[in-house]
């Protein structure tokens, strides 16, 4: 820096008003700001700041940020070459520059997950150059630093499972892996010795040399199956031993990215909120941090035009005994063949016309329609056979996207729950009302009872909004502080993980 602190006001003025981006929250911050400067003046405030900016920078892969992008040496070279005024006014605005862009980075995330996958059509809340400007000046004692981050449990835990995996990594990770033979209770063999081998390694069982595969075996499977999201059974099948047999670097990837979903989230979730994670197909109610309620998912199938996108709202009002009114999609696709092919088809539908009455199907052909002039629409009354059940949890959206009930129980027997069109079924829905009616209802299931008795379809509107949040996270630290790891069934993580590295994430260089 220059050693002369006595610089000509207007000067620094202009170098700044000359360096700072045209139209933007930093030319705009400094001009309300008078140009002063907030980086490279001599008080111990300014040099505060700098060494908490170059601190911050150096740093960024603590994050999973990318460690290239705030060229921290030049900035350094920059500031130590510096001897004219306009120099330093040069200088004032590459920090500011690199300080915003680090902030919005550690605050909101890296990417715009709408450039990754049509799927991922969250917003994510971006505050602005000069918001992040004013809030430096305005925090005391570099404070605002520590508030940029996500200030929740979940990002904490996971930073803390990148270090263990890190040093997990250094010390050689797992160890071998285990052969692809289905192993269970009784066997004995080399193999079982491997497998015993592997769990130990991760920590759900202590050392021993047995080759039997014996009950300590079977609980510690039953363990690992049930922190991957796997049916808890105790045999070691291909399914088992994949998720098994995963690298340690490919759980610290799926952490990367987790850090990088949890950016995107907002930052007010909600005292009460709704969690759907739909790559562990779960629902739950959060209250004040904690897992009140939860019920496994349904989700949608894995094609392109029906996987679950992701996205927050809030929920407004439930429908019990609703009616079905079917997708456009769905009535092009797959109901008009159908009806072309038989016109008594699909008979559990209703056809109406444009002001909602039921159409004869016998005085219509089909034949002359198709998916652009189809002018009819389609409805299923309310009923215990209801595509959408008895009960449907709305949050008004433009990728008509709601939670439900379903007569199709049977699927939450699966593993892998991903069957719908796109909604979200519930396994246990009228105890999903229950609890949302119980904030505002004395006696919540003999309320929902007495209105699914009518057969009638009734909108209950919910007095106090609840915030929805449907979320895709295939690592993620458990009630328990355990982490988990679930199956990327959409491919979403994948393509974010390369996303992150076109931008500069790495892995760091922590092998033995």
């Amino acid at each position: 820096m220059a050693d002369n602190d006595t610089r000509p006001a207007t000067a620094f003025q202009m170098a700044v008003a000359e360096f700072a981006p045209t139209g933007s929250g930093i030319a705009e911050f400094y001009r309300e700001n008078g140009f002063a400067p907030v980086w490279v003046g001599e008080t111990p405030l300014h040099t505060a700041r700098r060494t908490r900016l170059i601190r911050a920078l150096s740093s960024v892969d603590m994050h999973g940020l990318p460690q290239g992008r705030y060229s921290v040496q030049t900035l350094l070279e920059q500031m130590q070459d510096a001897r004219t005024t306009r120099d330093l006014g040069a200088i004032e605005i590459q920090l500011s520059r690199a300080f915003v862009e680090y902030s919005r980075n550690l605050q909101s995330g890296t990417l715009q997950p709408s450039d990754i996958d049509d799927g991922l059509v969250r917003k994510v809340e971006r505050r602005s150059a000069k918001d992040h400007l004013e809030g430096l000046i305005s925090a005391e004692n570099g404070t605002y630093f520590d508030q940029l981050a996500p200030q929740t449990t979940q990002y904490r835990a996971l930073m803390k499972q990148k270090l263990v995996l890190e040093r997990l990594i250094h010390q050689g990770g797992w160890g071998a892996t285990v052969p692809e033979e289905k192993l269970e209770f009784g066997d004995t063999g080399p193999n079982v010795i491997k497998l015993r081998n592997r769990l130990v390694s991760m920590g759900y069982m202590r050392p021993t040399a047995s080759p039997e595969f014996d009950e300590k075996l079977l609980t510690a499977v039953q363990a690992f199956q049930a922190d991957h999201g796997l049916a808890p059974d105790g045999v070691a099948g291909q399914g088992t031993i994949s998720e098994l047999n995963r690298s340690a670097s490919d759980r610290l990837k799926a952490v990367y990215v987790a850090l990088e979903r949890e950016r995107w989230l907002p930052r007010e979730r909600g005292e009460r909120h709704i969690l759907v994670n739909q790559a562990d197909f779960s629902a739950k109610i959060v209250d004040d941090g904690l897992v009140t309620f939860e019920t496994r998912a349904v989700i949608g199938k894995n094609t392109h035009d029906r996987r679950s996108p992701e996205f927050s709202d809030e929920m407004e009002h439930m429908v019990i005994n609703p009616s079905w009114y079917v997708p456009r999609s769905i009535i092009t696709k797959e109901y008009l063949p159908k009806l072309q092919s038989d016109p008594n088809a699909v008979g559990h539908i209703q056809i109406t016309d444009r002001r909602g009455l039921q159409v004869d199907r016998g005085a219509v052909d089909f034949a002359q329609f198709n998916a652009r002039n189809f002018p009819f629409a389609m409805r299923q009354p309310p009923s215990k056979s209801n595509a959408l059940g008895l009960v449907k949890f709305m949050f008004p959206n433009q990728y008509n996207i709601y939670l439900h009930d379903t007569p199709q129980k049977s699927l939450f027997a699966r593993e892998v729950r991903a069957f719908s069109h796109g909604c979200i079924r519930l396994a246990d829905p009228f105890d999903f009302a229950y609890a949302l009616l119980a904030k505002q209802e004395e006696d919540p299931k003999a309320f929902f009872h007495r209105i699914l008795a009518t057969g009638k379809e009734t909108t209950v509107q919910l007095k106090q909004h609840v915030p929805v949040h449907l979320i895709y996270r295939t690592a993620y630290i458990g009630p328990k502080g355990k982490v988990q790891y679930r199956r990327d069934v959409y491919e979403r993580d994948g393509k974010i993980w390369e996303a992150l590295q076109k931008a500069g994430v790495a892995l760091p260089d922590v092998q033995g």
